[in-house]
């Protein structure tokens, strides 16, 4: 049984502010009001623990894809101190998603994200 609630949608929403920030300064602050700072963050390409190796994971993928935003796909689905969220990466030029997965977070007490476990449902060949 979900209990979506306003902390999981909170939390998500902060997630997708930071993986969305592309000026260095706006970047750091987005990720310091998503993660706490011990927080890690864990894909099959990056495995990350700290503020300063999380901005550096989001400041590659937006190297790797230039003019590209993430955005959610369906609704944050929560319980306890965990919720799980589905996204795409979305080229704003044209509309297309090469890349899509969802996520697993596990919040702190004041709401921020613990730790982060992604997945990885679509890549394009080569990256």
């Amino acid at each position: 049984m979900s209990v979506n609630t306003d902390r999981h949608q909170a939390a998500a929403a902060r997630y997708f502010e930071a993986w969305n920030a592309t000026e260095p300064e706006a970047l750091r602050k987005a990720v310091a009001e998503a993660w706490a700072p011990e927080g890690t963050y864990t894909d099959p390409l990056a495995d990350a623990a700290g503020h300063a190796q999380i901005t550096a994971v989001i400041t590659a993928a937006h190297e790797q894809f230039p003019g590209f935003v993430f955005r959610p796909l369906g609704t944050v689905d929560g319980h306890h101190d965990t919720a799980r969220f589905g996204w795409e990466l979305v080229n704003e030029a044209d509309g297309s998603a090469p890349v899509a997965g969802f996520d697993v977070v596990t919040l702190s007490e004041d709401g921020r994200i613990r730790q982060v476990l992604g997945f990885l449902d679509r890549v394009p060949t080569g990256a």
